[in-house]
């Protein structure tokens, strides 16, 4: 009688997404934010730092709007790799560069962190380790969402810094 309930449970698991598993990415993937299939998990990294914000007026509205992400990237044994940065761009201590464009979100299963990510590298400088690189994961995101206040006529063009961490997982074609 326990196979079977194995067996579902398995089954439920895998419908619901896939589970990424390495020294510091434990998390259930949404389906939205997989790779696509002819993609193979290139490097893996950790971000800690912050997300910059700035207060903008729009009409009669006030909005603490992303300016950019800047944050020093990580491996999986602590080394400095190199950093995250406006664009939204990565860039290797090699000085392999790429950047990209969001294509699907998630929220965080942190209701106080910012949404889970897939991105598409859109464009790639230099040669090194992130040149092969075309889809990026950010998943297990802690803090970096906006200010729910603060934002008013007083202090348009005011940065405010929410600091947050994140894996980046890199995939790159088979």
């Amino acid at each position: 009688m326990r196979q079977p309930s194995r067996a579902f449970a398995f089954t439920t698991l895998f419908a619901v997404g896939t589970a990424i598993v390495s020294p510091f990415v434990a998390a259930q993937v949404p389906q939205p934010l997989q790779p696509p299939a002819n993609e193979h998990l290139l490097l893996q990294l950790h971000a800690k730092g912050d997300q910059v914000y700035t207060c903008k007026a729009d009409a009669a509205q006030f909005t603490w709007t992303l300016k950019a992400p800047d944050a020093q990237l990580f491996d999986e044994n602590g080394k400095s790799f190199g950093k995250h940065f406006a664009g939204p761009s990565w860039e290797a201590s090699d000085g392999s560069r790429v950047t990209g464009k969001a294509v699907a979100n998630a929220p965080s299963p942190d209701a106080n962190s910012i949404p889970w990510l897939l991105v598409n590298i859109v464009t790639h400088e230099g040669s090194g380790v992130l040149s092969s690189a075309t889809t990026i994961q950010r998943l297990n995101t802690k803090g970096g969402k906006a200010p729910a206040s603060g934002c008013d006529a007083a202090h348009v063009g005011q940065e405010v810094r929410a600091p947050y961490s994140a894996d980046y997982l890199f995939f790159a074609p088979k």
